[in-house]
């Protein structure tokens, strides 16, 4: 019996008997639809994080000064100032396997405003390098430059959502904005980017499109602060590029804490923020994740294929006197393994391919319901369809193997 002539045979069976073939296909159609819909949200997960770790910078390491109450804040600022300008020069002049270092303060803005408008946005002072290190764009204009933080210069750069706020899409460079009390001179304008400001692993991301850059030395100069504020807010260190970018990272930033520690008189009144190591940490949490959902998967999916043996020895028991007959006009045993394993192979790809179809659907209705990122993957997608391929003919040999062995004689008197 040929193969084309055993599919033909076993999808004539399976039209026969529709709710048994249904019934035996779930299982199968079930475990491929959760594969697909796990491994999609994995997927997912895993593409989210590392959009939030870019937006970090995956080769920065990010010195942030801590917040304390009041009476806390007193008695750290009897022993440290806090960030300053002397722990970036310190960091740049004596940390190895550092290519930069950049300064960044938090303005509080409570008014920001152009001659037409007024919105609200994060304000920041930042230094030239700024752009680089975290991977901004400009849609138009320039960044800062040294000029503008040697001269003090009242000019910033503006996301796309603050322009379109306080200048109703029109031209926003040379126009003038102020923040708090101060009168700035727009310069560049942002490409645009996240809209809405993220957190990851307890880390707060700022969104480029609601956010206004201007000189780090403005912002000391012309903007209150309070006394007991850190000087810095941030310090953003870039680690020389590496072909173990996780280990470079870990070793300067260990560095780097133990000159802080130095330098601050042991206070910890900073927190060292390593996106690579999130990133390393993210990963190992996805993998056991998709560890955990594919055996739960692969459970559905045994299940199925015990499913389907159950149902294929029921049809062996059933279709004993068709066995018979075949074997008395010239059917070999070859010939009955190959129909029930290419029935049992059938049942179990129309089920896959359900399945398939059912893991892309719940896939994007978990999206569209949950609010959960999802990424369709292929390999997902291929792996599901062989194992479950896999399933039908393991599941399909032990009710062949029992259908081959009947004795031709006996088949013919079953009723």
């Amino acid at each position: 019996m040929s193969f084309q002539d055993a599919l033909a045979t076993a999808l004539a069976n399976l039209s026969a008997h529709k709710m048994r073939s249904v019934l035996a296909m779930l299982g199968v159609l079930f475990g491929v639809g959760a594969v697909i819909a796990m491994l999609s949200i994995g997927a997912g997960a895993e593409q989210e994080a590392l959009t939030l770790i870019q937006r970090l910078g995956v080769r920065n390491i990010l010195i942030r000064a801590r917040s304390f109450d009041e009476s806390q804040l007193q008695e750290v600022r009897r022993s440290s100032v806090g960030l300053a300008q002397r722990d970036l020069d310190a960091i740049a002049a004596s940390v190895p396997g550092v290519e930069a270092v950049a300064p960044k303060i938090a303005i509080e803005a409570w008014s920001v405003r152009s001659e037409l408008a007024a919105t609200q946005a994060s304000v920041y002072g930042v230094d030239q390098r700024h752009l680089e290190l975290q991977d901004l764009r400009l849609s138009a204009g320039r960044f800062l430059d040294a000029l503008d933080l040697r001269d003090h210069a009242q000019v910033c750069v503006i996301g796309p959502r603050v322009q379109r706020e306080l200048f109703a899409w029109t031209p926003a460079l040379g126009g003038e904005i102020k923040v708090n009390e101060v009168w700035l001179t727009v310069i560049g304008v942002l490409e645009g980017g996240a809209a809405e400001a993220d957190t990851f692993q307890g880390i707060t991301l700022a969104a480029a499109d609601d956010a206004i850059y201007l000189p780090v030395s403005t912002a000391l100069r012309k903007f209150d602060r309070s006394a007991l504020d850190s000087p810095l807010s941030e310090i953003i260190v870039r680690v020389s590029d590496s072909r173990e970018p996780a280990r470079a990272s870990l070793l300067v930033a260990a560095a780097v804490r133990r000159l802080l520690g130095q330098l601050h008189a042991g206070v910890e009144d900073y927190e060292l923020v390593v996106p690579q190591a999130l990133l390393d940490q993210s990963r190992q949490t996805q993998r056991i994740f998709n560890a955990v959902m594919g055996s739960i998967a692969g459970i559905s999916l045994l299940v199925g294929g015990i499913g389907i043996m159950n149902i294929m020895l029921a049809s062996v028991l059933e279709r004993t006197r068709e066995i018979g007959v075949r074997r008395a006009v010239g059917a070999s045993k070859r010939d009955i393994r190959i129909q029930f394993v290419v029935e049992s192979f059938s049942i179990s790809v129309l089920g896959g391919a359900a399945g398939i179809a059912t893991g892309i659907a719940l896939a994007f209705g978990i999206a569209a319901y949950a609010g959960w990122p999802t990424a369709i993957s292929p390999t997902a997608i291929v792996l599901s369809a062989v194992v479950s391929m896999g399933v039908g003919v393991a599941s399909g040999v032990y009710p062949a193997v029992q259908a081959s062995e009947l004795d031709p004689i006996k088949s013919l008197r079953y009723e």
